[in-house]
């Protein structure tokens, strides 16, 4: 695991309101296959918005997900780390 999800780790473990709404933000290359991998990793595919850069070359994907627990936040973002050209916010 990289620094990155370390520290977001961290700051998640401290929260102590759970189950809670997260807001999660990517931007991935605009190829079909690496937005229907993104878009599988949330439960409720009609909370996902798009939008495209002004150059068409990358979509950019938010989706609002309840989350049960930090570790459930971590595993996404993990998972998203798979996606090649894929960009975390």
């Amino acid at each position: 695991m990289d620094d990155k999800l370390l520290k977001l780790r961290a700051i998640l473990m401290e929260e102590k309101n759970w189950p809670q709404v997260y807001y999660f933000k990517f931007i991935v290359p605009n190829d079909k296959e690496k937005i229907e991998s993104v878009k599988s990793l949330f439960t409720d595919p009609s909370k996902i918005t798009y939008n495209t850069s002004r150059d068409i070359r990358f979509i950019g994907i938010s989706c609002k997900e309840l989350m049960p627990d930090a570790e459930s936040i971590i595993a996404i973002y993990e998972r998203a780390s798979l996606v090649e050209g894929l960009i975390a916010l």
